[in-house]
């Protein structure tokens, strides 16, 4: 019976001393590692901006208000991913579908959301909830042109009337009488 509980003791020992001796083991290790990723990270930032200093604006120029300026690369008519260069990084901002008219391009990770109207464009930060950029306009814009947005293309040019008289004949307006141009004759009816 002694012997039992002594093996018993002496098993209980080593198991508390093999289980303390396994969780030192792992703890100086994470650490090890912990401090290893932590140079790693700091070299990859170190390298990403270094990166983002290296990047070279493509695409045409939009001057904002205030001094800022963007670079926008893509066509506006027909192109579903636009790239946008701001603040030193390119940033590729999707198409995203409007009922009002304007041209949207929203991209959820980064939160920019570029906005284009016929005369200006905006520059959006979502995720922070502010606007960067405000009356934003290309070279052309400023000369007096509207945006190249594919919702202005598809509108009818401004110098087209909406109601033409056809050479030489009577126009019907809906509902109203008919109206007579220069050189046709009125039909006569007798008065009573």
């Amino acid at each position: 019976m002694k012997h039992l509980v002594l093996a018993a003791c002496i098993g209980a020992f080593s198991l508390t001393t093999a289980t303390a001796v396994m969780a030192q083991e792992p703890a100086k290790k994470t650490t090890t590692k912990k401090k290893a990723s932590t140079k790693k990270a700091a070299a990859g930032t170190a390298a990403a901006a270094g990166a983002a200093a290296a990047v070279t604006p493509t695409g045409e120029k939009w001057q904002c208000e205030l001094g800022n300026s963007l670079y926008i690369a893509g066509d506006m008519l027909r192109d579903e991913i636009l790239t946008v260069h701001w603040q030193g990084r390119d940033y590729k901002l999707p198409r995203q579908p409007t009922v009002t008219g304007a041209d949207r391009y929203y991209d959820a990770r980064t939160g920019l959301d570029l906005v284009v109207i016929p005369s200006k464009a905006m520059l959006f930060n979502k995720n922070l909830g502010q606007r960067l950029a405000d009356d934003c306009q290309s070279a052309a814009m400023q000369a007096g042109a509207a945006a190249p947005t594919q919702a202005g293309g598809l509108r009818a040019p401004a110098t087209t009337p909406l109601l033409v008289t056809p050479p030489g004949g009577p126009t019907q307006v809906p509902g109203g009488p008919l109206l007579q141009t220069e050189g046709s004759q009125q039909p006569t009816s007798p008065r009573q």
